[in-house]
């Protein structure tokens, strides 16, 4: 090989490890200059297209090296990468598959194919595929907490026991093995919680290059800017749209960054008359969205993805405005120096796990999570047997998705059946496989098949009227219930959970301590299957508690949206003087 091509590949090569894919771009044009068909500068191409969201582009690229070097399985899976992000699934499965076929010992194809597969719900091929990575290499960065959760999403609990322990100790050595968002249904430690996320976003955003900005004096308006791929028919929404339309537009300039799909719905149309401008980045590279937001001027970055799918944690990581905030999105520490705050509560986040988190906590004096009181419910409710349950018997339910589910939570479900005649267990119907799964390890428990009933699918109205079948929602543990708890108490339906020490496992507890509720949050495992039996044998005491219901979810400050709106101004109003005072982030405590 041309010694002058080898070193523009090298150095092109450093430059793509250090992020610097402008530089890395120059050093290739230089290289196409003396080997304009070499398919590694072409592939390299490819990568810095791919990385700038370039991705038809970088098709043109791939394909012209495979022109070149027809048997390359990482060009292969190179393809599929970009394939995987056009959402063309398949065509990136038979891509990676392709990858295998030609180098049948390359991790990194299998890992590909795993994450095409678990897009496409294929969770049971997708654990297989990533055990396979595990055996061929157990140091496979990112690689456990996604095979974890590929097993949860089944209800596969075969050797769940051991892979969270090696999961543990791995995270303990430094090592980088998940994604934060797949460790939240298994980990109960927010202290391993933050050291995974510490080393992940490390090795995502390693040098960190938030731009410093300065707050701009002369505003008569704070302008703040939401992020989110989720401005549309989703449960973020659902939450947040009477909050955003209750923004107090006197003093707070509202701008949308809307980075997900393009769906005009019912949704999409109720936001954009709540924001004063909104805008779909979604086609921009970080790069140009990153411009955009900073030539806006924006005193407040809010990140309502964190680290949850599609989110783009880059534009933070390089700094989009003086203030950056997460809230409502991901539960948990970003673990990264370049958020300032995360909007949390006194239950989700106890002043003794302060220390847990990268940011600064904003502490609102109710519950952190805002919703919309406006929510339709459905007039309507189905008979008990068009859903399949019995006319007569308890009524259990959890419609937290099945990956929250765990063998210890599912050993105290199979408990409480056991103790109440006659009850059944209503769950969501999440996949065939989680299904069957889920009746083996009840009649393993000597529970009958009978007794466990799946819901399925329904639209948001439809799905709130039918919580009136139920008579107690039992939470999830160490992954509570979300927006699924505040639609179990919205329609009415008291819900017990089991609270842990993470954010993600102390989100039921704050929605009921705001709803009035505090007693339907069981200390330990014992007294959460004490007061389920307790309720379901004592009708007098359930309906006592559901009447409180009732007459607190119309008074109670969780939905009290105009207050919450107000907290959060108010949490605004307050770092944003800081900031103006040149003052660093510090802990807030917004006053009731």
């Amino acid at each position: 090989m041309n010694p002058q091509l080898i070193f523009f590949l090298n150095q092109a090569l450093q430059y793509l490890r250090a992020g610097n894919f402008h530089s890395a771009e120059l050093i290739l044009k230089q290289a196409q200059k003396v080997a304009p068909r070499d398919p590694e500068v072409l592939r390299l191409m490819g990568i810095i297209n791919f990385n700038s969201r370039n991705y038809e582009e970088a098709i043109e690229f791939f394909e012209k090296a495979l022109k070149q070097a027809p048997k390359n399985g990482v060009l292969f899976s190179n393809m599929g990468n970009v394939l995987f992000e056009l959402k063309r699934y398949e065509e990136a499965l038979a891509a990676h598959t392709k990858a295998i076929t030609l180098a049948p010992s390359y991790a990194e194809a299998y890992s590909n194919m795993g994450n095409v597969l678990f897009e496409l719900k294929r969770y049971e091929e997708a654990t297989d595929v990533f055990t396979k990575v595990l055996h061929l290499n157990s140091d496979f960065p990112n690689l456990l907490g996604r095979l974890a959760l590929s097993k949860l999403h089944i209800c596969n609990w075969s050797g769940l026991d051991d892979l969270t322990k090696l999961i543990s100790e791995k995270i303990l050595l430094s090592k980088n093995i998940s994604a934060p968002f797949d460790l939240l249904p298994i980990l109960n430690s927010p202290d391993l919680l933050k050291r995974s996320t510490i080393i992940w976003s490390q090795s995502k955003y390693p040098n960190n290059l938030r731009h410093p900005q300065s707050p701009k004096i002369n505003k008569t308006k704070i302008r703040v800017g939401y992020f989110s791929s989720d401005f549309y028919n989703h449960a973020t929404t659902h939450l947040m749209a009477e909050f955003f339309e209750l923004h107090n537009k006197d003093n707070f300039e509202l701008i949308a960054f809307s980075f997900g799909p393009d769906i005009e719905d019912q949704s999409r149309e109720r936001l954009k008359l709540a924001f004063d401008q909104f805008i779909d980045i979604s086609k921009m590279s970080d790069e140009t969205a990153i411009e955009f937001a900073r030539n806006l001027e924006l005193d407040i970055a809010i990140d309502l993805k964190g680290h949850t799918q599609h989110a783009r944690t880059k534009l933070f990581s390089c700094g989009l405005a003086p203030i950056q905030v997460g809230y409502l999105g991901y539960p948990g520490t970003i673990g990264a120096s370049f958020l300032d705050y995360i909007i949390a509560d006194p239950i989700l986040i106890p002043e003794e796990s302060k220390d847990f988190y990268t940011e600064k906590i904003i502490y609102l004096p109710n519950s952190y999570q805002v919703n919309d009181a406006k929510r339709p419910i459905s007039s309507a409710t189905p008979k008990k047997s068009d859903v399949g349950l019995p006319e007569n018997g308890f009524v259990f339910c959890c419609f937290n998705s099945n990956y929250k589910i765990t063998p210890s939570i599912f050993d105290s479900w199979s408990r409480i059946l056991n103790s109440v005649e006659g009850s059944v267990l209503w769950l969501l119907d999440c996949n065939t496989t989680a299904k069957e799964n889920l009746l083996q390890e009840a009649e393993s428990r000597g529970i009958s098949r009978t007794r466990l009933v799946f819901a399925e699918h329904l639209k948001p109205a439809e799905h709130l009227a039918r919580h009136r079948l139920a008579d107690l929602f039992i939470d999830t543990s160490p992954c509570n219930a979300h927006t699924t708890a505040s639609d179990a108490l919205l329609a009415g339906l008291p819900i017990l959970t089991l609270p842990g020490e993470t954010f993600a496992g102390r989100v039921a507890a704050s929605l009921l301590n705001a709803v009035g509720l505090p007693e339907l949050i069981a200390k330990d495992q014992i007294e959460y299957e004490s007061i389920a039996i307790e309720l379901a044998n004592n009708p007098g005491q359930l309906k006592a508690l559901r009447g409180r219901l009732e007459i607190n979810r119309l008074n109670s400050p969780l939905f009290d949206t105009h207050l919450t709106t107000r907290h959060i101004e108010s949490a605004y109003s307050t770092i944003h003087d800081r900031c103006l005072s040149d003052l660093a982030p510090e802990h807030i405590y917004v006053p009731k």
